[in-house]
């Protein structure tokens, strides 16, 4: 049982039959050209995700990874306002590209070339966040909630006071759901939860079930210009093929609605199990921390009862993030094996 999903990416399943058809029928009739000639499932694309999301005014500009999504997110920030600080989170994971890596809280995949101007605050603090904000600022750039760095949500008046913030001074506001979009958190988006409206959005790994495409949503306050961003890969038409199939899916399964009731509760099941520290997340983006290091529960967990579940940057904290299609049924196989697994460890007292 897959309760990783290769970091979030398989949304609907391994191998669902319409993924499979849609991509299979599309190959047989061309499977890649560049952007030097209209592709219209394209549009397609862009109009379904902008029914799905409540993005029906954004535009849709196709990469091929979430890293280079936040690269031509901060990049357009730039070109927007002439500037080029950023601010980033501590424990932020935003890629491991030159600029996406420099607002990414770990030095040990940083180049030396790597270096731009970031400033990185502590995670829900209002009172640094406004200490530090000024008209130099470019972007705030924040995950709808952090994967890599534990699974933390973000505070409703956190998200808000960022908001505000870039709103009276100027700044870009990008929202990071390259791994809790795309229905991960019972809401399209993670950060509608808050009631906040950012001004660029990126999005990938849940978006194509595996096929490699990721994109960056764009308010219409930005005017488009010819030759601002570019790729090769992006929106090709096998890349169009997979996500429009994602989306049909997520759709006619509803599968947000079941990320939000099997997410609700799996989390309620494990909220009062003997030696959890704490439950974080929503939906089928959760995080489970231990009293102690999460290793030796997610290596019993995969090794005696074939269960693969993730880990983060907190070594105590394992990661649950299944395809999106999980049921209840699954939920229970899963909690039970988790329950034994942890009574199998010896506990740090």
């Amino acid at each position: 049982m897959d309760l990783y999903g290769g970091h979030a990416v398989i949304s609907i399943g391994h191998s669902h039959p319409q993924y499979v058809e849609a991509i299979s029928k599309q190959l047989k009739k061309i499977g890649f050209y560049s952007n030097s000639v209209k592709i219209p499932m394209q549009v397609e694309l862009a109009q379904k995700l902008g029914e799905l999301s409540g993005y029906t005014d954004y535009s849709l500009f196709l990469c091929n990874s979430g890293a280079e999504a936040n690269e031509n997110a901060l990049k357009l920030a730039s070109f927007n306002n002439g500037r080029k600080k950023v601010i980033a989170f501590h424990k932020s994971f935003h890629g491991r590209t030159s600029l996406a890596v420099a607002a990414t809280d770990d030095k040990s995949i940083q180049a030396p070339i790597n270096q731009h101007d970031v400033i990185f605050l502590p995670w829900n603090d209002e009172g640094a966040l406004i200490e530090a904000f000024s008209d130099e600022i470019s972007a705030v750039i924040i995950e709808g909630i952090q994967g890599v760095g534990g699974v933390n949500v973000p505070k409703v008046s956190f998200l808000k006071q960022i908001r505000t913030l870039c709103s009276h001074n100027g700044a870009v506001l990008i929202l990071d759901e390259v791994q809790s979009g795309y229905g991960r958190s019972g809401y399209f988006f993670a950060h509608q939860y808050a009631g906040i409206t950012p001004d660029i959005i990126t999005i990938a790994k849940g978006m194509g079930n595996g096929f490699p495409v990721a994109g960056v949503l764009i308010s219409p306050d930005f005017k488009a210009k010819h030759g601002l961003l570019g790729t090769t890969f992006g929106g090709n038409y096998l890349a169009c093929a997979a996500a429009i199939a994602v989306l049909d899916i997520i759709k006619k399964e509803k599968l947000v609605e079941n990320a939000q009731t099997v997410g609700s509760y799996i989390i309620e099941k494990l909220t009062d199990v003997r030696h959890v520290k704490e439950v974080r997340g929503m939906g089928l983006m959760i995080g489970v921390e231990l009293e102690s290091p999460s290793q030796a529960v997610r290596s019993d967990l995969l090794h005696t009862h074939k269960i693969f579940t993730g880990s983060s940057s907190n070594k105590n904290t394992l990661r649950i993030l299944p395809p999106l299609t999980i049921t209840k049924a699954e939920a229970d196989q899963f909690v039970k094996a988790f329950q034994q697994s942890l009574k199998g460890q010896p506990q740090q007292v």
